[in-house]
C-alpha cells in the first residue's frame, strides 16, 4: 500500500464512534461502527466489515492460533447515516455559534 505525501492530513467526513453504511465492494450495505480512523491514509476500520485472519505465535501469557482481525476500508466506500431517518447521508459543514459542526444533509440534523 502506498502512502501519499500530503503536507497535512486531510479532513475527512467520518470519525471515530460514527455510524456507517458502506456503499461498494464486497461489504456494500454492511452498517457498522467506526473504530479507528486513519486520515493519511484516507481509510478506517469498521467494525464488522473487512474481516482478516491473522495468525499469532504462542507467547508466555497468550495460546498462539488464528484471530480474526477488523482491516481498514477506504472512507470514500463509506457513508454516514443520518441519526433522524436511518439512512446513508451525505455530510455538510456549517458553523453555528462560532464553531464548525457536522450536519446531515438529507434532514438537517446536527451530528455529535
Amino acid at each position: 500500500m502506498t502512502i501519499k505525501k500530503h503536507r497535512f492530513a486531510p479532513k475527512l467526513h467520518v470519525k471515530k464512534g460514527d455510524q456507517v453504511k458502506v456503499i461498494s465492494g464486497s461489504y456494500k450495505g454492511t452498517e457498522g461502527k467506526v473504530m479507528e480512523v486513519f486520515p493519511k491514509l484516507s481509510r478506517a476500520t469498521v467494525e464488522g466489515v473487512n474481516i482478516r485472519k491473522k495468525h499469532s505465535k504462542p507467547t508466555a501469557d497468550e495460546p498462539g492460533g488464528i484471530n480474526e482481525i477488523n482491516g481498514t476500508i477506504h472512507v470514500s466506500n463509506l457513508m454516514l447515516i443520518d441519526p433522524k431517518s436511518g439512512e446513508a447521508s451525505k455530510l455538510g459543514r456549517k458553523i453555528v455559534d462560532g464553531k464548525s459542526v457536522r450536519y446531515s444533509k438529507k434532514s438537517g440534523e446536527i451530528i455529535k
